[in-house]
């Protein structure tokens, strides 16, 4: 598993913290950490982790709001707890990380395909593509070299996967 997904992961168990203890932001990211979070995780997927976790929080209602415009006869409170922040996770991605959006629905569907139901990763998938040609349609991305340069960095995460994986040493 590349580092950047093992970061969302991390960020997801914490937005699945926060909506069930209400704890404050900060307390809920020193908490994971030192109790709950993976030692071995590197210092940037954690950084990337935090930072996820943090502006998903703060930006909650933005992004709920953008969700509940394309999940159609589904309220919020109503979702569950891990797909509904699967899909803050992802819109969070969509609005203010370079990732691109086509990555980020990847990801999501592969988080939501190892914590939620096949029936949730159809659904998850509908709204974020929904959502997607939303954006793409008032704020289309920047340039390809900015996306194939995400694009680069995530074959090599996979390639470093497989090695690790295989024990081939890079």
């Amino acid at each position: 598993m590349g580092s950047r997904r093992k970061a969302r992961e991390c960020a997801l168990q914490m937005l699945f913290a926060a909506d069930v203890s209400q704890t404050p932001p900060d307390d809920l990211v020193r908490t994971y950490w030192s109790e709950l979070g993976e030692a071995e995780i590197e210092d940037a997927a954690r950084e990337f982790a935090t930072r996820l976790a943090l502006g998903t929080l703060a930006h909650t209602v933005e992004l709920d709001e953008r969700i509940r415009l394309r999940a159609e006869h589904w309220r919020i409170a109503r979702m569950a707890i891990v797909d509904r922040n699967i899909l803050r996770l992802a819109v969070y991605e969509f609005l203010f990380e370079p990732t691109p959006r086509t990555v980020a629905i990847n990801e999501a569907l592969e988080i939501a395909r190892r914590f939620s139901t096949y029936e949730a990763t159809q659904f998850i998938n509908g709204i974020l593509d929904a959502i997607k040609r939303d954006l793409d349609e008032h704020q289309p991305q920047e340039t390809v070299d900015e996306t194939s340069d995400s694009l680069e960095e995530a074959a090599d995460e996979a390639d470093q996967d497989d090695a690790q994986q295989h024990n081939v040493p890079d």
